[in-house]
């Protein structure tokens, strides 16, 4: 059990706390035995597992390798990965119990911890079935299989996508089981304190609860990024579409709204590529955008983008619609690239940068457009000022603009990834910016709106990202 109760236990209280309950099959009260053969056990155990703990990790106890020095101690059962199981109090109440209880959720401020409780087990059966808790297993387990092959860093680079997963699936299965055995623990606390008349214990399992319930709601969020890519960085790409200048002055406004989100949410942003409008705007331009889960949040955007608005560049203040298409690519950095190319398939063409100038920028022919052949797909650069540099960062555009292609010809479903920059025009927008007669932004895929576009032009889509994943997730399971 948790601390509170192990401080009960007597002398070895410390040590046992430091020790996760899933290692065991009973609680840790069974360890109180003072007879020497089991101290002397428990003294090997505890510095077995610190020793193991440090050197090789948390998830690989879980699944019992490397094996601990004794099967158990004073009748105490190790467990392996197949302890995954549903954690339950004292009276046999698991999460599903306390949700078909249906106890009612009031407001955090409410000192209810039956509240707390029930909106905790809420939250982990929403992020159970957002991580398709069943297929996760499952993925677990031939995971765990193919990582004990004795093969398997024949191919390091397999190798390291395979340990690369299942750690990550680990992390999150270890992140749910930790929360449920919280709140079955606290739960029993709550019980056993008053049994033994404990207010001020019961008020520290409330307080937990109340934490709980908090951070949980931060995992809901997680848990929406729950696909093969979404881990990844990403580049996301934009272009002007119907409307001419407008629309290109359009592109720059949206091109300008993602730097600004990816700079709220920490990640690193480089411009790749560029080509400026002939009056105003771009006509088209690629940005990196460097951490973790950028791709996964990112994708959201890909579509078109309408804007409603009075002209800047119309001397008769007349309305115009303009409208940019964004498309959103991940960089699969981890070797996972699917499109090995071969170099007699390009044709590199060099030529002078475009833009400000300022230190031979514009003097040497430093910027490079790579044209794979065979597909006749296109990548350029001419943001660095080395042409070794510009060609390094278009292989890259190229080599995951590939990739992608790859990924939806395999699953024939474009859309899951990108979707053309053809066709930006009336009809196809996932979203709508109205500016004028009245000021709204609504996303057209999941009905959700503000009243301030001033504040999502400036990277606050937070919103509407989280709007889009949860409802998607929704269809999926649907």
């Amino acid at each position: 059990m948790s601390f509170l109760l192990l401080k009960t236990l007597g002398k070895r209280s410390k040590q046992l706390s430091r020790i996760p309950t899933r290692i065991f099959s009973c609680p840790f009260s069974s360890l109180s035995s003072n007879n020497s053969t089991s101290n002397n056990n428990f003294s090997i155990f505890y510095s077995w597992y610190n020793s193991n703990r440090r050197n090789k990790g948390f998830s690989s106890i879980l699944n019992g390798s490397p094996k601990p020095p004794f099967d158990s101690i004073c009748g105490v059962r190790f467990l392996s990965s197949e302890a995954a199981v549903e954690p339950t109090t004292t009276d046999g109440l698991s999460v599903e119990g306390i949700i078909a209880k249906n106890w009612n959720i009031v407001d955090e401020s409410e000192n209810d911890w039956k509240s707390h409780a029930s909106s905790i087990a809420q939250s982990i059966h929403l992020i159970k079935k957002r991580l398709k808790w069943k297929r996760l297993m499952d993925r677990l387990e031939v995971l765990s299989a193919q990582i004990n092959k004795a093969d398997l860093w024949d191919d390091p680079v397999y190798a390291g996508k395979i340990s690369r997963e299942h750690g990550s699936l680990m992390n999150k299965m270890e992140d749910v089981m930790a929360i449920e055995q919280e709140l079955v623990e606290h739960i029993d606390m709550i019980k056993l304190a008053r049994e033994e008349n404990d207010p001020e214990l019961e008020s520290e399992s409330v307080k937990a609860l109340l934490r709980i319930r908090r951070n949980v709601k931060e995992k809901e969020l997680e848990a929406l990024l729950s696909g093969e890519h979404d881990y990844c960085s990403c580049f996301i790409e934009v272009q002007a579409g119907a409307g001419g200048t407008e629309s290109m002055d359009w592109a720059s406004m949206v091109m300008q709204m993602y730097k600004l989100w990816a700079q709220r949410k920490g990640y690193g942003v480089s411009v790749v590529d560029e080509m400026p409008g002939e009056i105003a705007g771009i006509k088209r331009a690629t940005i990196k955008v460097d951490g973790e889960n950028a791709f996964g949040y990112a994708k959201s955007e890909v579509g078109v983008h309408r804007l409603v608005r009075i002209s800047p560049f119309d001397s008769a203040k007349r309305r115009h619609t303009s409208f940019a298409a964004v498309a959103v690519i991940p960089i699969l950095g981890d070797g996972s690239t699917r499109v090995q190319i071969n170099e007699s398939d390009l044709r590199i063409d060099r030529f002078r940068s475009g833009g400000a100038g300022g230190q031979s920028v514009n003097t040497t022919e430093s910027a490079v457009r790579i044209t794979h052949i065979p597909t006749g797909i296109t990548a350029s650069c001419q943001n660095e000022r080395s042409q070794h540099l510009n060609k390094a960062s278009a292989m890259a555009v190229l080599q995951s603009r590939l990739d992608q292609l790859e990924m939806a010809r395999q699953a024939q479903v474009n859309a899951q990834h990108t979707q053309s920059l053809t066709e930006i025009s009336w009809g196809n927008q996932i979203r709508s910016y109205v500016l004028h007669p009245y000021r709204m932004v609504k996303d057209l895929r999941t009905n959700y709106e503000v009243s301030d576009p001033d504040s999502v032009l400036e990277g606050d889509i937070d919103d509407f990202i989280l709007s889009f994943l949860s409802t998607s997730l929704d269809k999926d399971e649907e």
